[in-house]
């Protein structure tokens, strides 16, 4: 098996992204979360709302995930946020079209050209903010194997909550979570300055999942370096880039995002749509629901309401396309996704 050891920065090679110095690029050893920790320097003036600011960390000790869920933070992953001034109300585009433009990152592009000639499913974008894939169930299971192979044999058995969870995701297909995008407003006086962009990727470090610290979805963590040695053996073996790399693959990732962003609340009261067919088109190859059966579960004012169908993409708007058993298209802004194994 190829060797996919992650480049490593030499004492020497400092992390700041000095050679981009509009990204204002601040590094720290340790943060509580880099999300919160930028948006209170924003807000008390500390740092420059005009401009873009940068700031990345090698651990936080409260990452925080969407709708206030933890995000667990070891070392040996990357731990980023991007302020970006903006003026334009923020839509449910904005996270999709980052996990594109993070989907076309070198590390990413690289990975899925080998995983695409095994066989085996690619890195894509998971509706509405996560990178990773679903696996058939037959490689799910030789993952889970060569995991249980792989772990300290003084590992504690599950408790009685996780098994529970594993029960009630029988008949369901994991994600396997790569990455996770948190977006958050930023304002002053009451007004809309920039949005924070929040990124977590799993690089070396893959975060141990319990009942608890998935709080019930269906997903487990996943790492480029977990993905990298899921390949059989290339004649040339290739190395992950260092946490700098990464860095500065990242920031013009989301720069390229805010861009596309722009362009298309720019398009919009022109009546044309360019840039909204292309984006749509680039979602669509990337698409890890793409016709995939789900349940959605719905929570509203106390009531749940539960859908099943078949995912088919999403619409103008960002919302989740879901193609009903009795043909019914409804777009859904949000709810839980589980997928359905089926044979």
């Amino acid at each position: 098996m190829p060797t996919y050891n992650q480049s490593s920065d030499s004492a020497s090679e400092s992390l700041t992204l000095e050679h981009l110095p509009e990204l204002n690029h601040r590094h720290l050893t340790s943060s509580a979360s880099t999300n919160s920790e930028l948006i209170a320097d924003v807000q008390n003036g500390t740092l420059n709302a005009a401009e873009m600011h940068l700031l990345t960390a090698e651990t936080q000790s409260a990452g925080r995930g969407q709708h206030g869920r933890s995000w667990q933070s070891p070392r040996g992953n990357v731990y980023l946020s991007l302020y970006h001034p903006v003026h334009i109300p923020v839509s449910g585009l904005l996270s999709l079209i980052i996990g594109v433009e993070l989907a076309k990152m070198p590390v990413i592009q690289m990975l899925n050209e080998q995983l695409h000639m095994e066989g085996l499913t690619p890195i894509g974008v998971k509706w509405a903010n996560d990178l990773g894939f679903y696996q058939s169930q037959n490689q799910s299971q030789n993952q889970s194997q060569n995991q249980s192979q792989n772990q300290p044999q003084d590992q504690p058995a599950l408790d009685s909550a996780d098994v529970h969870h594993t029960e009630l995701n029988h008949q369901t297909l994991p994600f396997n979570k790569l990455a996770g995008i948190l977006i958050e407003p930023v304002s002053q006086a009451g007004k809309l300055v920039g949005v924070v962009i929040g990124v977590g990727l799993n690089v070396q470090a893959t975060p141990k999942l319990t009942a608890q610290t998935s709080e019930g979805m269906s997903y487990q963590a996943i790492s480029l370096q977990d993905i990298a040695e899921t390949l059989q053996p290339k004649a040339q073996a290739a190395r992950l880039p260092s946490l700098r790399v990464l860095y500065q693959q990242m920031s013009k990732a989301l720069m390229a995002a805010m861009t596309r962003f722009e362009h298309l609340s720019i398009e919009k009261p022109t009546g044309h749509s360019y840039y909204l067919d292309s984006f749509l088109k680039q979602f669509d190859s990337m698409d890890a629901l793409s016709e995939l059966r789900l349940r959605v579960t719905q929570e509203h004012n106390g009531q749940t309401n539960i859908l099943t169908g078949h995912a088919c993409g999403i619409d103008t708007h960002g919302c989740l396309q879901l193609r009903q058993d009795n043909g019914k298209i409804s777009a859904l802004f949000t709810g839980r996704i589980d997928v359905i194994q089926t044979t």
